[in-house]
């Protein structure tokens, strides 16, 4: 045939053929799946260490939790840490809302205090009816007011090492709580907490008499 002879118009020509790539990390190049595997083996080890304090954590004191106490206090507080009061012998039995108001510096530089805005209420509107609610709208506050109140007095003085850290944490949540709060020229300078404690009451068919009295203990004036 001609090598100038065309093709007959309409003739299909056949797609190149390509070798077919192999799924998941076999398929990228020798330098990704290296990267791939060593970013993979980081994540195992940083799970397996996290597993381990939060074990060291929670198991009975041994040899091992007491050598490593500084580390495993330092990884486990106040991010993750553990309790166990939903079980005997000190299931909860009152319903504790944490709330927050706020000093503002207005534009023209005056002082002005907000209302008490409910934290917890907004958490439990976040997750209400949600099939997946968040780990976080559901502990990160309870376990913050719980970490301060068992680092502190009923004066809210610390009695301990960690009371400076329960305040730094609960005071770092609720400002993040409040951005974005301010209006035009506001400026926030100072945040108040306080917890509204009320005990559930008892069932209907129980003769037990309970005080759903509401308590409030109020924290003092932190500067932001």
């Amino acid at each position: 045939m001609d090598s100038n002879e065309r093709k007959p118009v309409g003739q299909a020509v056949p797609p190149p053929v390509t070798a077919a790539r192999a799924p998941g990390i076999a398929g990228l190049s020798t330098p990704y799946r290296v990267l791939a595997a060593t970013a993979l083996g980081a994540i195992a080890v940083a799970a397996c260490a996290h597993l381990a304090f939060v074990f060291l954590h929670v198991a009975p004191s041994n040899t091992v939790s007491k050598r490593h106490a500084a580390t495993v206090d330092g990884w486990i507080y106040p991010e993750f840490e553990q309790n166990w009061k939903l079980f005997a012998p000190n299931p909860l039995q009152q319903n504790i809302a944490v709330q927050v108001r706020a000093q503002l510096r207005t534009a023209d530089g005056a002082l002005t205090t907000s209302d008490w805005r409910d934290l917890s209420a907004e958490d439990g509107a976040a997750i209400r009816h949600d099939l997946l609610p968040s780990h976080t709208r559901q502990n990160e506050l309870r376990r913050a007011w719980d970490f301060f109140t068992g680092s502190h007095d009923d004066d809210n003085k610390p009695n301990g090492e960690r009371g400076d850290l329960s305040e730094a944490y609960l005071r770092r949540i609720a400002a993040a709580r409040l951005a974005g709060w301010q209006h035009g020229g506001d400026r926030i300078v100072r945040i108040q907490l306080r917890s509204a404690t009320r005990a559930v009451a008892a069932p209907k068919w129980s003769a037990e008499r309970t005080d759903t009295q509401t308590y409030y203990r109020e924290l003092p004036w932190w500067t932001l």
